[in-house]
Formats: C-alpha cells, structure tokens, sequence
C-alpha cells in the first residue's frame, strides 16, 4: 500500500517496460532496471536525439536563480541579505512546479542520451529540492549577522543542482560533472565560518576527502571509457554484454563505486562527515548529512544495472555497506557530541541505503524502497538538525540535560526525529526500514537484513543516551552552543554553567565572546540567567 501511495501502480511484469510511452508511475522500473539487464537503459525507454530545453527547465532555474543572486549580494547591503533566501526559496519552488509538469510525460533518454527522465530521476529530484528548501529555511536566523552571506544560498543552489545531475545523469561524463559541482559548492558551505578553527578542519578534511575519491571516480569513468570506447549508459551496457575484460571492469567498478562513497558518506570515504556536521553551520551540516546522499545512491543505482553478471559489484556494495553501517553505529555509541553523534548516525543511514542497492535486479520493490527510505531519513534528520539550528547549534551532550522542562516542543520533535532514525513504529522511519528489510530478503539477502537489524538495535542505545538526558536529567542544562556565525551577538552564544556559577560564550572566530570586555579589565558587571559576572573575573577565569 505505501508504495502505491508513494509511486503508484507498479508494473506486474517486466515485459510492461518495454515501452516508451504511457504514464511515468507505470514505467518506474524501465529507466532505472531494464528489463535485459544485459542491455542496459537502451531497450527499455525512448530516446531523443535532440536538445529541448523543455526536458531541462528545472535545472535552468536553478541556475538562473543562483546567479540572479550572486548578483544581489554584490549591490545588496548587509541588512537586506536575507532577501536571498526569499530568492532562493522561490526559486526552488518554480523548480518544483516545472518538475511535476514533467510527471506525465514518457520516460526517457533526452539531450543525446545523458539526461534521464523517469520516475526514479523526478522522485529523487523531488525529494532533493523540498530537502533543500527546508534547509534554507533554517538559514535565514543563523547567518543573519554575517557580513556577507547572501553567496550562502546561491551556493546552496549550485550545490542542489548537482545532485539532481547526479540522480538524472545516463552518461558517465554528466555523472562526474555533477558530482564535482555538487562538491565544489559544498566545500566552501563546510567551512562557511572561515574563521572559527573546528569550520576550518571540517571544510579541509571535506576537501581533501573529495579530491581523493573524485580522483577514483574519474579514474573509473576513464578505465570504463577505455574497455567500451562510450560514455552512455546503454552503449555501455551494450558493449559489456558483447565481451569485456574481467579485471579492467572490477578496477573501473570498484572505483566509480568507491567515488560515490564520498558523496554518500559510506565507508571508506566516510571520515569527513563527523567533522562536517560538528564543525560546519547547523543548517550546511543538515544539508550535507542529507541531500548528497540522495543523489549518490540513485546515482550508484543507475550504474550497478548496467554491470553483467560476471561482475562482483554485489559483493562490494553488500560488504560497503556492512562496514558503513557497523562502523557508523560502534563509533556513534562513544560520542559526547550531538552533532557529531548525528554525523556518525548518517554514516549508518548510508549503510542501511545501500542493501537497497544490493538486490537491484533481484527484487522488484529495490527501488521504491530505496527511494522512501531515503526521503524517510531526510525528513527525521532535517528535523533533528532543525531543533539544533533552533538551539542555536548546542552541541554537547551535557547541554541537553532537562530540556524537556525548558523547551517541550523542540525536545518532542528532537525525540521522535530520533526514535524516526531507529526505526519505531509508527514514525516514518519505520517504513522506510520496513520496506529496506523486506526487498532484502526478497532478493536473498537474509544475512545482510540480520546484521541491519543487529546495528538497529545497537543504534537504539546511543539514540536514547540523549532522550534520556533531555527527559529524566534533574540538572539544569548546561547549554553549550558553538559554530555561530560571525559576529553574533553575545546573548546568543553564551554557555551557561549554572554550578559553577560562570559563563563561557565562545563565537565563531574561536574567540571568548568576552574579549573585549576582559582584555579591557572592566570591571562593569553583567548579567545572564540570574548569574552577576564581572568581566574582570571572566578575564582572570580564562587568562585572557
């Protein structure tokens, strides 16, 4: 029933996907799993040798309005940046409305056949731009006093626009074009507070990471170039289905493999995203801990269907992601940070996203799931983020004790957000685990759903370390908030340590919030939660 209400009708028989016309919602499987695996997408949808600008009009927006911003940020003072995020809202939403127009038509191959337009391509892409447009709503509050942050959410745009080209790309060279354009924006989003030292290792180990694995992946692309003389997926499935060369082909898989790792935050390109979501601004960390996974997986689920059978891609993506999800797990259960914590769960999610891709081709329902499974998880960790954003990035574990007496609503949403991530009944995440289990086992891969379960259940553990603290904690939060944007005002980055009857407030440049006041020696006397500070004692407490 969820799929149908997600999806539609599914097809009965693969033989039903041989057309290129009809509905879209009928034709879900015949873009994204052929119905020759062995022939790839050419068999499977219609083709168009032309460019019409019709079939790419969401994507022109988007980029229009990333630049029509650039723009504003160039003349617009200070106090009118936030008119950005006005823009880029607007402009996701005109994206939307040109996505659904598309909904009807046929599934197909445009622009020479490196452009797919299918259920799978307008699903991911749907999911992509509302995503992105509730993480733009987060923004405007914490980058208002920012000098200079209407370029934010034009990045946020460009960044967006390279995701959807990953989900819709057919051809190998428009995937690693969208894959560097997805990461060339995000890098600077990592580090957006460009002076305060956490933002700054977050942003460097994010580049270095992605220089790695684009690296692979282009190598990869080259190497698959090379054995097939095509960059087009159906030319590509076409020739490997003729004869290839066994070793070339695993070293070209295993690399475009290993390169989508990164954008997914799967192991072994997974060290970058703890730092990403502790250290960069709340609302990039729930960008990044999200979005680029969508747009990786289904982009990994184009390109594992065209693979024949002599290849060992199951067994890569099967061991991927019993790594991913144990190590994300095991190293979440150690964590004393929140948001670090929710970086080391993204990792596990990818994990868990990845048996979806597993039993392409052996389960009928591997789609679907893959797809409501990934939306389910942006919904639960975009609201988790949300209430951190709203707490103005508090980030240790400490400072959550007894938020539930202080701030009910937040903390109901922070607990069904996380109890959503488990998988618990009856939130959204249960479902989309629901129906990752049950196409796993449909495609023969018990084992893989057993240890799934298994790290479910460990997950559960440090997922309630923090329900605990807000719920049954007696003491007064401790409420450290760290990663504001530059030149925040005091108030609103100040940590409170009612026992010891002081205050730190440290803001984005590293610095105590404080300095001033301290270096000065002034003596005048201030107060926060009922605490009288004196600067000069501050200034004696931290030697500053």
């Amino acid at each position: 029933m969820l799929q149908k209400l997600f999806f539609g009708a599914m097809p009965q028989r693969w033989a039903s996907c041989r057309g290129a016309v009809g509905r879209l919602r009928d034709h879900w499987y015949c873009a994204a799993v052929p119905a020759d695996p062995h022939r790839g997408f050419s068999n499977a949808v219609g083709r168009s040798p032309l460019m019409p600008i019709g079939d790419v009009l969401p994507e022109i927006s988007l980029t229009l309005g990333a630049v029509i911003i650039v723009l504003f940020a160039a003349f617009a003072r200070q106090h009118q940046h936030v008119w950005a995020a006005v823009l880029a809202l607007l402009t996701i939403g005109l994206c939307i409305g040109l996505t659904f127009t598309q909904w009807d038509g046929p599934p197909r191959l445009t622009f020479s056949g490196v452009w797919a337009l299918d259920g799978m391509a307008l699903s991911s892409k749907l999911v992509v731009l509302i995503a992105g447009a509730l993480v733009i709503a987060m923004s405007p509050e914490w980058m208002q006093t920012d000098r200079r942050h209407a370029e934010y959410y034009a990045l946020m745009l460009f960044a967006l626009l390279g995701v959807i080209m990953m989900a819709s790309a057919s051809d190998t060279m428009e995937l690693v074009v969208g894959v560097l354009l997805s990461s060339v924006a995000s890098y600077p989003l990592a580090a957006y507070h460009r002076t305060w030292a956490p933002a700054l290792e977050a942003g460097m180990k994010y580049f270095l990471m992605g220089a790695l694995t684009n690296t692979l992946l282009t190598i990869g692309v080259v190497v698959l170039f090379g054995l097939t003389g095509n960059t087009g997926y159906p030319e590509i499935a076409q020739k490997l289905s003729v004869g290839h060369d066994s070793l070339a082909l695993t070293i070209a898989t295993a690399s475009i493999i290993l390169g989508l790792s990164f954008k997914l935050a799967a192991f072994p390109a997974h060290a970058w995203m703890p730092d990403v979501a502790q250290g960069s601004p709340a609302p990039v960390a729930a960008f990044l801990t999200v979005i680029p996974k969508i747009g990786a997986a289904v982009a990994l689920a184009r390109f594992v269907s065209l693979m024949p059978p002599d290849v060992a891609w199951r067994a890569i993506v099967a061991l991927i992601s019993v790594t991913t999800m144990t190590l994300g797990n095991v190293a979440a259960l150690r964590q004393t940070d929140v948001r670090r914590l929710l970086g080391w769960s993204s990792v596990s999610q990818s994990g868990y996203a990845l048996m979806a891709i597993v039993v392409m081709g052996t389960s009928d329902q591997a789609l679907p799931a893959l797809v409501f499974f990934l939306a389910s998880y942006a919904i639960a960790n975009l609201a988790a983020f949300a209430v951190v954003t709203y707490l103005r990035g508090r980030t240790a574990l400490e400072s959550y004790q007894g938020l539930a007496r202080q701030a009910p609503i937040a903390t109901t949403i922070l607990i069904a957000s996380l109890l959503s991530l488990v998988g618990i009944p009856p939130l959204i995440g249960f479902f989309g685990k629901l129906m990752l289990f049950s196409v796993t086992i449909e495609g023969g891969y018990a084992w893989l759903a057993f240890v799934a379960a298994a790290n479910t259940v460990v997950s559960l553990f440090y997922y309630l370390r923090i329900v605990a603290r807000m719920m049954f904690s007696d003491t007064r939060p401790h409420c450290a908030c760290t990663g504001g944007p530059v030149g925040t005002n005091h108030h609103d980055r100040v940590w409170l340590a009612v026992d010891c009857r002081w205050a730190w407030c440290r803001n984005a440049n590293g610095v105590h919030g404080f300095d001033r006041l301290c270096a000065l020696g002034l003596a005048c006397r201030i107060k926060l939660n009922g605490v009288i500070l004196r600067g000069s004692y501050l200034c004696h407490l931290f030697k500053i």
